[in-house]
């Protein structure tokens, strides 16, 4: 399990949630609320390639934000190749 405060998780049920079948979840919530000290647990947990991949590949929704503080946190990452930028480009968003 990673050591991230369980403030992060609020919503869940940090005692029975599966840290490595949830990975894009956890990735997904650290990228939008979390520090560098948690962006460093993603990485010490599940790999550098891992995270890059998820969050340029696998992620379908990060609000405007959360894409500008993951290319913060990791500048090797393009916005025009992140799936979650890229499927909401153009498209109306009626509940924001």
């Amino acid at each position: 399990m990673p050591n991230l405060d369980r403030v992060f998780f609020w919503d869940f049920d940090i005692e029975a949630m599966n840290f490595k079948k949830a990975y894009k979840t956890i990735i997904a919530r650290i990228i939008e609320r979390g520090g560098q000290n948690e962006i460093d647990e993603l990485v010490r947990y599940y790999g550098h390639s891992k995270v890059i991949t998820v969050i340029r590949d696998e992620i379908y929704f990060l609000p405007n934000y959360a894409i500008d503080r993951a290319l913060r946190f990791f500048p090797e990452l393009k916005k025009e190749e992140m799936y979650c930028y890229l499927n909401r480009k153009d498209k109306p968003y009626h509940w924001i």
